[in-house]
């Protein structure tokens, strides 16, 4: 996970390490707010690459929700790679515009996006479930469960 967003689609990734926080980046909204003049569809772009997203791991699962409001389900694409990799994808297209249309503010982005998560071992990669409701993704990937070791009792003699 890079320290620096990348000027060329600001896209940050999880795959490196599935258990790292997030790190405090303190340039994270200074390019879209510094790159005014430059062409839209390139602006539009770097802000939509980076759907926030929370991972949480509760005992029986790896829980993902991505906030993607104006997006339909079937704008979206969750994929299992091989290398337990979960792969979260989509568009939100560019609103019509027209001729006579003065626009005076736009704040919504659009464009693609795409973010990869490294799943543990412990996943159930064969069982992963997404659901989505008023514009939020959930993702749930089922965990293995934890086997304890057996203790066996040693009698001692003598």
């Amino acid at each position: 996970m890079s320290l620096i967003p990348s000027i060329f689609g600001g896209r940050k990734t999880n795959v490196f390490d599935p258990f790292s926080l997030d790190v405090w980046d303190p340039f994270d909204g200074f390019f879209s707010s510094a790159l005014t003049n430059v062409p839209s569809t390139a602006r539009e772009t770097s802000q939509f690459a980076n759907a926030r997203i929370d991972w949480k791991e509760t005992p029986q699962a790896h829980v993902f929700k991505a906030d993607l409001p104006g997006l339909r389900k079937e704008e979206v694409k969750v994929e299992v790679e091989e290398g337990r990799i979960l792969q979260i994808s989509g568009e939100r297209s560019k609103e019509q515009e027209e001729k006579n249309d003065k626009w005076h503010r736009v704040e919504r982005s659009s464009g693609k996006f795409l973010r990869r998560f490294r799943l543990p071992d412990n996943a159930k990669m064969e069982q992963v479930k997404a659901s989505m409701e008023n514009g939020v993704l959930t993702v749930t990937v089922p965990k293995e469960e934890e086997k304890k070791p057996e203790v066996k009792a040693i009698e001692i003699s003598g």
